[in-house]
Order: structure tokens, then C-alpha cells, then sequence
């Protein structure tokens, strides 16, 4: 045997082990995303828009649904219940703020005396603040560290709830427009 035939053995015999090398980091690294890339995903978004049409089919009131909200602002889930005939109607639909809170726009006919305390897990307000040149009355729950934000029109209650701040809460309050019924 020559020394190139020595040489084309030994690299060939050695081929196997690299392949099972290269198998293995590409399985690593595989998994390494798996696990670590899974959990650093932001939540889906939802389409505020498209249940926003679909809350003024139903609702016997002309929904309140944001707009122009900064940038950093993910709608993360919505949820409608009950319809005109069967009532109350309610619209849940909830964001993580730019700061990395939960910030949630509740709204609904239900009787504002059962729906604000509910949503904002207190009977009594601790204040007011104005809101783009509304009032809208306070709520705090320090064991959830729950802030909220309620205002009543006529037909509809509004209520921003969550852990962002009341700066953030009343961002979202700010953003949230009239938009007439289908």
C-alpha cells in the first residue's frame, strides 16, 4: 500500500464520526432553540379590527375599540359574549403594554352597578382622573396590584384594568373611539 491509499482509508473511516458529530450539534442546537426559543416568543396577537366589526353586529350599543395606540401596544386575546338578544354583551380584549404589563379594555350594557365593581374588583373608586378631557373614576387593589379605570356612558360601561399603571391604563382609555354600528 502507498501512502495515498493509507491516507484515502484513514479519511474515509473517519467520515462516519464526523457525520455522527455533526448529527449531534445539529441536534443540540436544535433543541437549544427548541427550548429557549419557545419561551421568548411574544404572544399572538389578535385581530382588534376584525372582532371589533364583529362586536358591532352584535351589541346594541356603537362599540368603543382603540386606535392609535404607540408603538410597544400587543393585542394578546379578545373574547365577546352574550348578543342583543341575549344580553349583556361584553367585550374583553386584552394587551401587553410596552412596559411588559397587562392592560385589558372591558366593555359592556350589563348594569354599570354589577359591571365596574366585577371588573375592577372593588366597590369603591379611590378617585378620578381625567382622561383626554373625561372623568373616569379610579379603582386600586393592592393584594393584585390591580389599577383600573371606569367610565360610564350612556349604553355602555368602559373599563381599562390591569397591572400597567394608570399612565398606561389611561394610554388605552385615551385611544378608545366611538365606532358606529354596521
Amino acid at each position: 500500500m502507498n501512502a495515498d491509499e493509507v491516507n484515502a482509508d484513514e479519511v474515509n473511516a473517519s467520515h462516519p464520526v464526523r457525520t455522527a458529530v455533526a448529527a449531534s450539534a445539529v441536534l443540540v442546537v436544535g433543541l437549544w432553540l427548541l427550548v429557549v426559543g419557545v419561551g421568548r416568543q411574544p404572544p399572538p396577537r389578535a385581530d382588534v379590527d376584525r372582532e371589533a366589526a364583529r362586536l358591532g353586529a352584535l351589541a346594541p350599543y356603537p362599540p368603543y375599540v382603540p386606535g392609535g395606540l404607540p408603538a410597544g401596544w400587543r393585542p394578546v386575546s379578545t373574547r365577546i359574549t352574550g348578543s342583543a338578544a341575549d344580553r349583556p354583551v361584553a367585550w374583553h380584549l386584552e394587551y401587553v403594554t410596552p412596559q411588559g404589563a397587562y392592560a385589558a379594555l372591558e366593555e359592556s350594557d350589563e348594569d354599570p352597578a354589577a359591571f365596574v365593581p366585577r371588573m375592577a374588583n372593588r366597590d369603591r373608586p379611590v378617585g378620578t382622573q381625567q382622561v383626554a378631557g373625561a372623568s373616569w373614576d379610579r379603582y386600586y387593589r393592592p393584594d393584585k396590584r390591580q389599577y383600573s379605570l371606569a367610565r360610564r356612558l350612556p349604553g355602555v360601561t368602559l373599563v381599562v384594568t390591569g397591572t400597567a399603571a394608570y399612565d398606561e391604563l389611561a394610554t388605552l382609555a385615551a385611544a378608545l373611539r366611538s365606532r358606529p354600528s354596521p
